[in-house]
């Protein structure tokens, strides 16, 4: 569970819920025409830019936003090293008999134990790689229309709004639910792409960047193996993905040794 998203998206609708209870009745923001035409509006809008399958698939993607877990950077290159030098000392057979938790590693560790080639390996796991940063690149996409949409509707729905109140100014009556129409629009236009779609949209695009980074070392490790390098060397190799304040290392490897990584 990511709690900085859970903690965001709640705690910026209890405070924008909490202003309006303190200021009146909070029934006097609900609107039916007006959620209509933002909501339903919105979506059908964004369905247009984007396939059937890209715009719910975007919904299933969003779920990542909120539940996710990525095992971290260190632990996976411990877990490599610890691959490499059993490969190293027993053969490639020996990696059968370990215990992979990373799913998209444990794979590239089953094809190096079938003897598959260096290029087999590569192009299989860039592709299972590209697929990844794409379900999330086209997810992020889907909410990021849906942030620039969202208040577009919501302008609508005040024109909309403003010009059944002028239609009507003869009945004063009509006038309230008009203008209600005309500025609760505009409000859950503003929330619907502030609040929710486009901060969804960014953390897509950072869990991208994130399991894209994991996948990447995991390629790199895999392969490196295979060509039987130091574990020492893949080692350095690997925490070159890793911010150097957090690397823990004290004795960065020198220009000689990196070369021959």
């Amino acid at each position: 569970m990511d709690l900085a998203t859970l903690l965001g998206l709640v705690g910026a609708i209890g405070i924008v819920l909490a202003a309006m209870m303190f200021g009146g009745s909070a029934l006097v923001f609900v609107n039916i025409p007006s959620l209509l035409i933002v909501l339903g509006g919105t979506f059908m809008v964004v369905m247009i830019k984007f396939s059937m399958s890209q715009f719910f698939g975007a919904f299933k993607v969003a779920a990542r936003a909120f539940i996710f877990k990525l095992e971290s950077p260190q632990e996976l290159i411990t877990t490599i090293v610890n691959l490499a030098n059993i490969a190293r000392k027993e053969g490639m057979l020996a990696l059968e008999n370990e215990e992979i938790e990373n799913e998209f590693l444990n794979e590239g560790v089953k094809m190096l134990i079938d003897g598959n080639k260096h290029d087999v390996i590569s192009k299989v796991m860039t592709q299972d790689l590209q697929q990844t940063v794409d379900h999330h690149k086209w997810g992020a996409k889907v909410f990021t229309a849906t942030g620039d949409v969202a208040p577009a509707m919501g302008m609508i729905g005040t024109l909309i709004g403003l010009v059944q109140m002028l239609s009507a100014m003869d009945d004063p009556k009509s006038i309230g639910p008009a203008m209600a129409v005309a500025l609760l629009t505009t409000l859950y236009g503003a929330l619907l792409a502030n609040m929710v779609a486009l901060p969804i949209a960014d953390k897509l695009n950072l869990r991208k960047t994130e399991e894209g980074r994991i996948k990447s070392m995991c390629i790199d490790g895999v392969l490196a193996i295979q060509e039987g390098q130091n574990p020492r060397i893949i080692e350095s190799m690997l925490k070159t993905y890793i911010e150097p304040k957090k690397r823990g290392d004290n004795n960065p490897v020198d220009s000689t040794e990196a070369a021959v990584a």
